[in-house]
């Protein structure tokens, strides 16, 4: 589908990677993966049509349809959230347009027996054909099955963009890129801004409607559910693997070692044949022999070795007294904003030693519950912090607290004590400050540079509690493996607001969720949280108790809360059938796509016949309307 050859991409002379060839086949699922700087969107941007490449030739065939969101962009528009996703249909809007055109020419015409006539009619089959296949007959229920399903709430609908923050604005530009239906989708870390439930939307919406996918994301975990190729960009070459993430770095590990034994020989072959010139270089008799030699040198072309693999570098909290039995006490704890209630009746009891994760959508009161127990901001009800508790804290705009005057080596050379100091620039090179960035004032840091380099700064000071909200935003895979080691050792108590299930998975033994104002305890790490959410039993969603408070040992609830017998028994037939009804629209879904594969197959051997076009579209709306039907029984279910 698109080929690239011989690609070569210089920046100041030096060349980025050179020689990279690869081809992106249909329904391909690619993860880019590679250090930060080894090219990767410069790669998404050049196959974006944004960039030239230095030498070398991208070819994408003619009428091939390409979606790309980038890290960063910049919005300006001013319009209702749904008439701005709405944007993403424009070409629909134009095809409409044409064929309402078409069909009061043809109207007003009376020439029947004409070729032109007979022409106009094929134009209007044609365009109806092409509005169908478009989704133009859904074009409602599938923006409003994107925009929920990315974390928007029906009542967002018709606020304006403007309100909206830049996270949620890249939730936007994602859901008109996705409701587009590109043939290639070119992702640069899309779940950055992302909640678990929207990332877990977004991969089933990638495995089941996404054509060809080229992804960049340090999201280990979503890499693997979505991509089955991976090709990394490193030493300014390009590798490509037929496997996901995790047997990649597996089969990676290999290929470095097998350079660095080539290395090795080279090397040792290098060294000797300097020892023999310089061994004879003077002597009559071996003048040919040494020529031979120089000629040989000239030849050899040196073997590099990928970068240096610094996630074995173990890094250890400095030690710190000890705190008391509860580091952080919340009793009926509640945060308002105006008329907006973000936390209500809050309890929640931390026990020295616990290491737990904070979840949530965004927006449900995680960050700000953090900054309640840092003092940063007022609230009503009682919280307590524990004795002799030292906080290191990791706020998502931390970096801004850097002194801008002081280099990369003296930031973190200021709070390194001990053997710890000897080791400031591999520390500095596993977070990715090599070479002459250690030397860079704070103040020409990007915002992912300084971030990182406040992470290394508070790993470096002595607490016993630590609260990091969003840690993994700007790091990369081996990177964040380093920290998480860390904190793993690390013997005091750990509040971890994150959305990146990896980071996350064997780290935390308890989970709180935040919605809807309550905060609730689950017992386990994130997986059990994950599955216990896909089969809540009845009891958990009726109990009174679930979502009013995090505390087992609460159970002081009024009996007029209770619901009666009756009620739980309506609420149990509901939603056993809901639950029926879910299930009988995926088998139906399931049965209509491979049914779609099979027509797609012979569209794609050019049995274009009018009857294929016509099956194609009856199924596509048989699909579209089966996804309606368990999208509103998913929403039923979920909202009991």
């Amino acid at each position: 589908m698109i080929s690239i050859n011989n690609l070569c991409v210089d920046f100041s002379a030096h060349p980025l990677f050179s020689d990279v060839s690869i081809v992106i086949n249909k329904n391909d699922k690619i993860a880019l993966v590679g250090k930060n700087g080894a090219g990767k969107s410069t790669l998404l941007k050049i196959l974006a049509g944004l960039q030239e490449p230095t030498s070398g030739m991208v070819s994408i065939p003619n009428g091939l349809t390409i979606g790309y969101l980038p890290q960063q962009m910049e919005v300006s528009d001013d319009t209702t959230l749904l008439e701005e996703t709405k944007k993403a249909f424009n070409k629909l809007s134009e095809l409409k347009q044409k064929l309402e055109s078409y069909n009061l020419e043809l109207c007003e015409r009376t020439d029947y027996e004409s070729e032109e006539y007979s022409s106009l009619i094929d134009k209007i089959e044609d365009l109806n054909n092409r509005i169908t296949m478009d989704g133009g007959d859904n074009m409602d229920a599938e923006i409003e099955r994107t925009l929920t399903g990315l974390g928007f709430k029906r009542t967002d609908f018709n606020r304006s963009t403007s309100e909206f923050s830049g996270g949620w604005r890249m939730r936007i530009e994602l859901a008109k890129i996705l409701l587009q239906h590109p043939d290639v989708l070119l992702l640069d870390e899309p779940t950055n801004h992302l909640d678990i439930e929207s990332i877990q939307w977004l991969e089933r919406f990638m495995q089941k409607k996404a054509k060809a996918v080229v992804l960049v994301s340090h999201d280990r975990a979503f890499l693997d559910n979505v991509t089955s190729r991976t090709i990394e960009i490193s030493c300014g070459k390009a590798y490509d693997y037929k496997v996901n993430y995790s047997r990649f770095v597996e089969l990676r590990q290999e290929r470095v070692e097998q350079q660095r034994r080539a290395y090795e020989n080279q090397q040792k072959q290098i060294a000797e044949i300097k020892d023999f010139i310089e061994r004879f270089r003077y002597q009559a008799t071996k003048a040919i022999q040494v020529q031979s030699r120089i000629k040989q040198l000239e030849k050899i072309v040196p073997i590099e070795v990928d970068e240096v693999d610094n996630s074995r570098l173990r890094l250890k909290f400095p030690p710190a007294e000890r705190s008391g039995d509860y580091p952080v006490i919340s009793e009926n704890l509640s945060k308002s904003y105006d008329e907006l209630e973000v936390l209500s009746g809050v309890d929640f009891t931390l026990k020295r030693g616990e290491k737990v994760a904070f979840v949530g959508k965004n927006g449900e009161g995680k960050s700000t519950f953090v900054k309640c127990i840092m003092n940063q901001i007022p609230y009503e009800g009682s919280l307590k912090i524990g004795h002799n508790v030292k906080i290191g804290y990791f706020a998502q705009n931390q970096a801004q607290l850097l002194d801008g005057s002081l280099t990369v080596f003296d930031t973190i050379d200021r709070v390194a004590t001990g053997d710890i100091r000897t080791k400031i620039r591999d520390i500095l090179g596993a977070f990715m400050f090599g070479g002459e960035d250690v030397d860079k004032k704070v103040s020409v840091l990007s915002g992912g540079e300084k971030t990182r380099l406040a992470m290394i700064k508070l790993l470096l000071e002595p607490v016993n509690l630590l609260i990091l909200d969003e840690p993994t935003n700007h790091l990369d895979m081996r990177t964040k493996d380093i920290l998480k080691n860390a904190i793993k050792e690390f013997d005091g108590t750990v509040i971890v607001v994150s959305h990146d299930r990896n980071f996350l998975d064997g780290l935390v033994d308890k989970t709180y969720e935040f919605s809807n104002g309550k905060v609730r305890e689950n017992i386990g790490g994130i997986y059990e949280f994950l599955k216990s959410k896909e089969k809540e039993t009845l009891e958990t969603v009726v109990s009174p108790t679930s979502y009013s408070s995090v505390n087992p040992a609460d159970t002081s609830v009024s009996n007029s809360k209770k619901n009666s017998y009756a009620e739980q028994k309506e609420i149990s037939k509901k939603r056993s059938r809901l639950e029926k009804e879910v299930k009988k629209a995926e088998k139906e879904i399931e049965d209509y796509e491979n049914r779609m594969k099979e027509v797609e197959s012979k569209l794609s051997r050019g049995e274009a016949t009018t009857e294929i076009l016509e099956e194609y579209n009856h199924i596509k709306l048989l699909l579209d309307e089966t996804m309606t039907r368990w999208e509103i029984s998913q929403i039923e279910l979920e909202s009991l």
